[in-house]
C-alpha cells in the first residue's frame, strides 16, 4: 500500500486522477450528450433540461459529503471506489438506451450515474483537506481542477472521436471503461482515518455556517460560476448552430478551453499560495468579465478558438484559488459535509446557468447570453471585498 505521509508528492497525481473523472463527466453531459440529442431531433429546451437534472447531485452533493462524513470510520477512499463503480455500472447501462423512444429511463440511469461521481467527489475533497497543510492547498486544488479539465479536453477530443466513428452509445461504454480505470489507484493508497466511530456532524456543520466569513464565500460560489454554466451549454450550441462546425471540430475546439484552464489552474494554484487567495481571485476575475464581453465579436472559429480557450484559462485560474479559499475554512472532521455544501453554492450557479441557456438561446439569442455571462462578474467582485481571507505562506 502507497503511504501519502512518506510519498507526500503523491496526492497530487492521486486527487488530479479522482477529479479527472468528473471531467470526463462533464465533457460527456455538456458536448457529447449536447450533440448527440441535437442529432436525434431532440430540442434545446429538453436537452438543456436532461443536462440540468443530470447535474442534480452536484447541488445536493452535501447530502453525500454529510453520509461520507456521518460515517467517517469507514474512511474516505471507500466510498470514492463506491461512487466510481455506481458510475460505471449506471453508464454501461446508458449505453443501451434511446433517449428518444426512453427519455425517462435515460434520464433517471444517467442522473443516478451523476450521483456515483458526485459520491467521488465529496470523499476526493474530505481526503484532500485531511491530508494537506494550507500552504498547499493552492497547489492541490492545482492538481484536482486540473485533472478535471485535463478529463473535460480528454474527453472531449476522445470521446467525440469515438462517437463520430462508432456512433454514440459506445462513447458511454468507454466513459464507464474509463471510470473503472481512474478508481484503481485509490485502491492501491493506504488510508489514515481521523475519527474511528461514527459521528454526530449537523451541530458541528450548523456551528462553521454560522460564521459570517463562511457564508460570504458561499455566497461568493454561484456567482463566479453561473457563468461558465451559461457558457458550456451555449458555446457548444453556437459553434453547431451559428458557425456550422461538424462535432469533430466542436470536440477539438471545445478541448482547447480546457487544456488552457489546466494552465489557468496551475498558475492561480501558485498566485493563491504565493499572493494570497483575494489578489488572485480579483486579476483573474476582472480580466474574465472582459473577455466574455469578446465573444460577441466571435463571428468565426479562429476567433471562438481564442476567446473561448482565454476564458477557459482565466475560469480555471479563479476556479482554483475559490476551492483554496473554501478549504481555508473547512473543518477536516466534516470535510466532506461542509466544503461540499460550499462547492455545491456553486454547483447551483452553474446549474442554473446551463438549465436555463437552452431556454434563453431561444429568447434573446446567443449575443445577450455572452452580455449576461459577463454581468455575473460583477456581483462577484463586490462579494469578494467583503471576504476575509487569513492566509499566509508560512514556508
Amino acid at each position: 500500500m502507497i503511504d501519502l505521509e512518506k510519498h507526500r508528492l503523491l496526492k497530487y497525481p492521486l486527487f488530479g486522477s479522482l477529479y479527472f473523472s468528473q471531467g470526463v463527466m462533464y465533457a460527456l453531459a455538456l458536448v457529447i450528450i449536447n450533440i448527440y440529442f441535437d442529432s436525434k431531433g431532440i430540442p434545446d429546451s429538453i436537452t438543456a433540461v436532461v443536462i440540468g437534472l443530470a447535474y442534480t447531485p452536484w447541488i445536493i452533493k452535501f447530502i453525500f459529503g454529510g453520509i461520507v462524513d456521518r460515517f467517517i470510520a469507514f474512511g474516505r477512499r471507500k466510498f470514492i471506489i463506491f461512487g466510481g463503480a455506481l458510475s460505471g455500472i449506471c453508464f454501461i447501462i446508458v449505453s443501451t438506451i434511446d433517449p428518444v423512444t426512453a427519455l425517462i429511463p435515460f434520464t433517471i440511469v444517467l442522473t443516478l450515474g451523476s450521483c456515483g461521481i458526485a459520491f467521488l467527489d465529496v470523499a476526493a475533497d474530505a481526503w484532500a483537506i485531511q491530508t494537506t497543510v494550507e500552504r498547499e492547498r493552492g497547489k492541490v486544488n492545482a492538481a484536482m481542477f486540473g485533472g478535471m479539465f485535463v478529463g473535460i479536453a480528454v474527453a472531449s477530443i476522445f470521446l467525440s472521436q469515438i462517437a463520430e466513428q462508432f456512433g454514440y452509445n459506445f462513447t458511454f461504454i468507454v466513459t464507464s471503461l474509463l471510470i473503472f480505470a481512474i478508481i484503481i489507484f485509490p485502491v492501491m493508497v493506504k488510508e489514515t482515518i481521523i475519527v474511528k466511530k461514527t459521528q454526530k456532524i449537523t451541530k458541528v456543520v450548523a456551528s462553521e455556517f454560522k460564521k459570517k466569513n463562511t457564508q460570504l464565500i458561499t455566497l461568493l460560489f454561484p456567482f463566479t460560476t453561473i457563468s461558465f454554466g451559461l457558457l458550456a451549454f451555449a458555446i457548444p450550441q453556437y459553434m453547431n448552430d451559428v458557425l456550422f462546425l461538424s462535432i469533430g471540430q466542436i470536440g477539438l475546439i471545445a478541448a482547447v478551453a480546457p487544456i488552457l484552464t489546466v494552465v489557468g489552474n496551475i498558475l492561480g494554484g501558485f498566485m493563491a499560495d504565493t499572493w494570497g487567495r483575494k489578489k488572485t481571485l480579483y486579476v483573474f476575475l476582472v480580466i474574465n468579465l472582459i473577455f466574455c464581453l469578446l465573444l460577441i465579436f466571435s463571428d468565426n472559429w479562429l476567433r471562438i478558438a481564442i476567446v473561448w480557450s482565454l476564458i477557459g484559462f482565466l475560469h480555471g485560474g479563479h476556479f482554483t484559488a475559490t476551492g483554496a479559499l473554501a478549504m481555508d475554512v473547512t473543518n477536516p472532521k466534516v470535510g466532506a459535509a461542509q466544503y461540499s455544501l460550499i462547492m455545491a453554492s456553486g454547483n447551483v450557479g452553474e446549474f442554473c446557468g446551463t438549465t436555463v441557456s437552452g431556454s434563453l438561446i431561444s429568447l434573446i439569442g446567443f449575443s445577450r447570453i455572452f452580455l449576461y455571462s459577463a454581468w455575473f462578474y460583477g456581483p462577484a467582485l463586490l462579494v469578494l471585498y467583503f471576504v476575509k481571507s487569513k492566509f499566509k505562506n508560512n514556508k
